[in-house]
């Protein structure tokens, strides 16, 4: 196998495709991805096909859209019938392991990956997961992050998590954080690497919401001092009435700055730990042969049109994702890509760089070939389908009433609903036509969903109830009364 070249692939969750210095953002400290994105391909028109992360992640593994793999929601399940990326290179003998978030369903369903060391967020995952395990040897438990995501304790939550949209210092010290504990996981994984045939794909957590890092991260950004990201409004667009995760009546400028502040500083955290990563392939003269990806599942809308985290419609931030991607021996470096990308072109993408064959059920282009390439990029969320061309995009409602269109030449910050102006009647004709082919609104394509389903063999995988439920659940009653910290530390930033 020492022929073969090692992947690396490393996806953050809910990380807005401009908030990198690579993209463009001079207020957010992001050196180590900016340099890998030197010696990369940084793709500058990337999307997910779906806003929410384990639709998005099925559809990375798979090279296929929702419709197709049939993971409509944040608990579903990847069937084992479909071929996956990981599955795929571990029977043409590649060493596959996972390490951090993976969201599956069951928690470390089977998608072959032979190693997984998980650390998930919501839903059951966050009671079977190798990292929670550890939290509860160590007597400690990642408060802010249960009161943001277990709707139980949500609806007790304090009023200052209402108040700063879940933004805080995280209650856990550097060494508890998840970003550290996945951050350490993988160089462990890749410190085992000898030779080529390797393949990591490290998940993380953040920059997802609760914007919690720990000190000294917390305190890396002074708010006052960042520039607002292009598209915030004083009020929210398009009539919405902003009723979503939070309310939107209380984000002022100030608490957006706020919310900015630890959003980069988990970004940067992450950017840290990807340092790490690299130091350790060029230490070890493994970084010649080893493809680095870096990306994510969705984007978050931090401001735009009056809004944080996701949901609503798939405008610009939360389908744009960053998608930067190092071959081996320096190929492509410092190239830059304007097409028209997917998540599901990286599956066979990353095959085809490691000499392999991808399967017919893989929909996604092979970006290593500079001729291939789409006019359109399709994405779909619930009753929503979106086309979009690199000027126009449409996103078609089951209710018609509800459809957008957009000229993004003239309105890149989708201010301008044009769905009803003749004067784009062909446009949007046009693109309406792009859709034919997909199985549009289709109630037949239900949600697949088996937490029965075969899971890794590995070891470390829960067989029973962990009792890390009742566990947390003791922790969060003894400390139900204790105020989350309000404000940000008076530590000097920088």
């Amino acid at each position: 196998m020492r022929d073969k070249p090692n992947i690396l692939l490393i996806h953050a969750d809910q990380h807005r495709y401009d908030c990198l210095g690579a993209y463009g953002n001079e207020d957010i400290k992001t050196p180590n991805i900016d340099k890998l994105a030197q010696d990369a391909v940084l793709f500058e028109n990337s999307f997910c096909p779906h806003p929410v992360c384990t639709p998005s992640r099925y559809s990375l593994l798979s090279s296929q859209y929702i419709h197709q793999h049939r993971g409509l929601t944040n608990v579903s399940t990847l069937s084992r019938d479909i071929p996956t990326l990981p599955r795929i290179l571990h029977d043409n003998g590649y060493k596959t392991t996972a390490a951090g978030k993976m969201h599956f369903t069951p928690t470390y369903l089977d998608v072959g990956f032979s190693e997984m060391y998980l650390a998930e967020q919501c839903g059951n995952g966050r009671y079977d997961d190798d990292y929670h395990r550890w939290l509860r040897s160590e007597g400690l438990c990642d408060r802010i992050d249960m009161i943001d995501q277990v709707n139980k304790y949500r609806k007790e939550a304090p009023c200052e998590y209402w108040e700063h949209f879940g933004a805080f210092p995280s209650d856990l010290d550097e060494e508890h954080h998840s970003t550290t504990w996945i951050g350490d996981r993988a160089v462990e994984c890749l410190d085992q690497w000898t030779g080529g045939g390797n393949f990591l794909m490290v998940g993380f957590i953040k920059p997802h919401h609760p914007f919690d890092p720990p000190q000294p991260w917390a305190s890396m950004y002074d708010p006052r001092c960042l520039e607002l990201l292009p598209g915030w409004t004083e009020e929210l667009v398009h009539g919405d009435k902003g009723e979503s995760f939070f309310s939107y009546k209380g984000l002022m400028e100030a608490s957006l700055r706020r919310v900015m502040a630890l959003y980069y500083a988990t970004s940067s955290q992450i950017d840290y730990h990807v340092g790490r990563m690299i130091s350790l392939l060029r230490g070890n003269r493994l970084y010649d042969n080893t493809i680095i990806v870096y990306t994510g599942d969705h984007g978050d809308y931090m401001g735009y049109h009056h809004r944080i985290l996701k949901g609503y419609r798939m405008l610009e931030p939360l389908i744009r994702i960053p998608l930067i991607i190092k071959y081996p021996s320096g190929n492509q470096s410092g190239a830059r890509d304007s097409r028209l990308v997917n998540n599901i072109d990286v599956a066979p993408t990353l095959l085809s760089a490691a000499g392999i064959t991808p399967p017919d059920t893989m929909v996604g282009i092979d970006l290593t070939d500079k001729e291939a390439s789409a006019e359109y990029v399709f994405a779909e969320q619930g009753n929503e389908y979106m086309v979009r061309s690199k000027t126009r995009k449409l996103l078609l409602h089951r209710n018609d009433k509800q459809s957008m269109f957009f000229d993004l030449e003239r309105d890149p910050m989708e201010l301008e609903n044009l769905i009803s102006n003749v004067q784009y009647e062909s446009d949007i004709s046009l693109l309406r036509k792009q859709l034919e082919g997909w199985p549009l609104f289709d109630e037949s394509v239900t949600n697949n969903l088996d937490p029965h389903a075969p899971q890794c063999h590995a070891t470390n995988v829960p067989t029973g109830d962990t009792g890390l439920c009742s566990h947390f659940e003791s922790i969060m009653m003894k400390n139900a009364n204790k105020p989350i910290e309000a404000t940000l530390d008076s530590a000097p930033h920088g």
